[in-house]
């Protein structure tokens, strides 16, 4: 998907998460692609018939000449009577201009455009319930039709009157000007002026309940339209406005009146389509609004700074968890699906997409929360855990990387203690036991931490695009993630790299520390100098030589590794601290792709 920052994906999320609740508004410049004419151009047209009817030399300015000659604007139905003196004459003029024929088939001309066919496919999906339409074509209505909707259509006070109500029908189309079937369809400057009073009770409600998308109306003519948006108070949801170029005059003014977003697009094709791609991939996947993630980041900043706003900050985790259990409960994420490598991308991107607020929420309560924010932050984690693990059936690589988001909200965490140098937290964090089927001895650094997560097996994480060589695909992948994705909580740093590799340093010493400084000692001399006590080191760190080689020599500083013991690290002995080292960089060094 494109950046966040972009229009159309605002758009997007919002027709997406308020389904049905977005009215289009939509003018000629969405038909001018089947080169049907607007009303305006017709009527110009008629003027010109007219006057070679009776003899008129050719025009530079058809309008100007007829308001000299008439003393008055061009008048639609008045050109019609002129030409034609039945009503049947008078529908084949009109016919003439929009339907299509053999040539115009064979071209392409005066058929539902790309457009008009995204629409209707988002009228199908649910997503678009009401449109109102300046045009008086039937290319909306043929193109919803292909899609199997009938549309209750309506384009004059007595279809009105008998139209199904806004609430009970699929699709409502709103032809405000008429319908070039009718010959009571509105074009001067005039007729636009002023609507009946039961089309603008209509227009008001349409314009009060529903969020507007508006593309190819310029706004310039239409008075009785643009009063009618003027009107609504309603600001509950937003209003798009698509537009060639910058908007500018009568169309700005409304715009700012509303609030409205300016989405720059080519043409009404393009931008349908793309907006109609956009809101489907959301269905299938399940990307977080990015202005829902800054409200959600926000909250919990004004949480996280007052004690006294555990409890909201614990409802907030709450809510988040209950959202993601109910993603992860869905049919779409069910393990017993078959295996393909462009399934497990889906389940990859899912998973991170779903938890996006929530670990982010996970990295600024290690910045910021205290203990009992912590607290609150490793129940919500170990929940999430226990949620991804007792699963019976299914394809097994899609059963054991259920916990990813775990391990995603469970290295936030991490990577915010050890910028915050809370050594403490950190030790205190790898020993939170967890529940696990076959064991009452699990624990976050047994079992969840990266390089031992049973999800984490190399030759899975290399079926992600991009990875397929990768030494240490997972650890790599999530390191990815978050130099996207931390800067909410770790600042933006250009590089993460130290800090993530000492995430995953202090799990390894961790996992050593139960050895006695002797045992430690002793280890080291066998193997003819080459003997060492396994560690978990299947990340970054076993391949990534120069930023460790600084790494190691910043840990083997006695007073980094006295502040490492004070939190609880080696036991709370500097020394047992050091002695790890030695077996880390062995295991590192014995790893196959050395």
């Amino acid at each position: 998907m494109a950046g966040f920052g972009d229009p159309v994906t605002q758009a997007a999320f919002s027709m997406h998460e308020n389904k049905g609740v977005f009215a289009l508004m939509l003018g000629s410049g969405v038909s001018r692609a089947a080169e049907i004419p607007t009303g305006w151009e017709i009527t110009i047209d008629l003027v010109r018939r007219v006057a070679e009817a009776e003899g008129v030399e050719e025009q530079t300015d058809w309008v100007k000449w007829y308001v000299e000659t008439e003393g008055k604007e061009p008048d639609y139905s008045e050109l019609l009577a002129k030409l034609a003196s039945t009503q049947v004459e008078r529908r084949a003029i009109l016919h003439s201009y929009i339907e299509p024929t053999d040539d115009d088939r064979e071209d392409g001309r005066k058929l539902p455009t790309d457009a008009h066919k995204a629409i209707a496919r988002l009228v199908r999906s649910g997503h678009v319930r009401v449109i109102v339409t300046t045009n008086f074509d039937r290319l909306m209505e043929n193109a919803l039709r292909e899609e199997g909707i009938e549309p209750t259509v309506v384009s004059s006070l007595d279809a009105l009157k008998g139209a199904e109500p806004l609430t009970h029908t699929a699709c409502y189309v709103f032809k405000v000007h008429g319908d070039y079937k009718d010959t009571r369809i509105l074009n001067t400057e005039e007729e636009l002026g002023g609507y009946p009073d039961e089309f603008n009770r209509q227009l008001d409600r349409i314009f009060d309940e529903y969020g507007l998308i508006t593309c190819g109306w310029s706004g310039e003519w239409d008075h009785a339209l643009r009063n009618a948006v003027t009107r609504a108070p309603n600001r509950r949801y937003p209003l798009f406005w698509a537009s060639r170029g910058e908007l500018k005059g009568k169309a700005k003014n409304l715009s700012d009146l509303r609030g409205g977003i300016t989405v720059p697009i080519n043409d009404a094709n393009s931008f349908f389509v793309d907006l109609g791609e956009r809101v489907m991939t959301l269905e299938e996947n399940r990307w977080q609004n990015p202005v829902g993630i800054d409200m959600l980041l926000n909250r919990a900043k004004r949480y996280l700074a007052k004690p006294e706003h555990r409890i909201q900050f614990s409802d907030l985790l709450n809510a988040e968890v209950s959202r993601i259990i109910e993603a992860l409960e869905s049919e779409d994420m069910s393990p017993g699906k078959p295996w393909s490598v462009e399934e497990f991308n889906r389940r990859v991107h899912e998973y991170e997409s779903m938890s996006e607020g929530f670990v982010k929420i996970c990295g600024l309560t290690g910045i910021w929360g205290d203990t009992n924010f912590l607290r609150y932050v490793t129940e919500a984690i170990k929940t999430l855990w226990e949620i991804s693990q007792p699963q019976v059936g299914g394809t097994v690589i899609f059963l054991n990387i259920r916990g990813y988001i775990s391990v995603l909200a469970y290295q936030a965490t991490a990577l915010a203690l050890v910028q915050s140098a809370r050594w403490a937290e950190l030790r205190e964090l790898l020993d939170v036991n967890i529940w696990a089927e076959h064991t009452e001895d699990a624990t976050i650094l047994h079992d969840m931490i990266p390089a031992r997560w049973l999800g984490s097996e190399k030759s899975n994480w290399q079926h992600i695009t991009g990875f397929e060589r990768r030494h240490a695909p997972f650890a790599d992948r999530i390191y990815d993630y978050f130099v996207e994705h931390s800067k909410d909580f770790l600042g933006a740093k250009r590089d993460i790299t130290q800090i993530f590799l000492l995430s995953e340093v202090l799990p390894a010493i961790a996992s050593l520390e139960h050895y006695e400084l002797g045992n430690l000692e002793e280890m080291l001399q066998k193997e003819n100098g080459r003997g060492h006590f396994w560690a978990p080191v299947a990340g970054r760190m076993g391949w990534d030589h120069w930023p460790m080689k600084r790494l190691y020599e910043r840990l083997e500083i006695e007073k980094f590794a006295a502040e490492l013991a004070l939190g609880g690290f080696g036991r709370g002995d500097a020394k047992i601290v050091l002695a790890c080292l030695p077996h880390i960089k062995r295991a590192t060094s014995n790893l196959h792709w050395h």
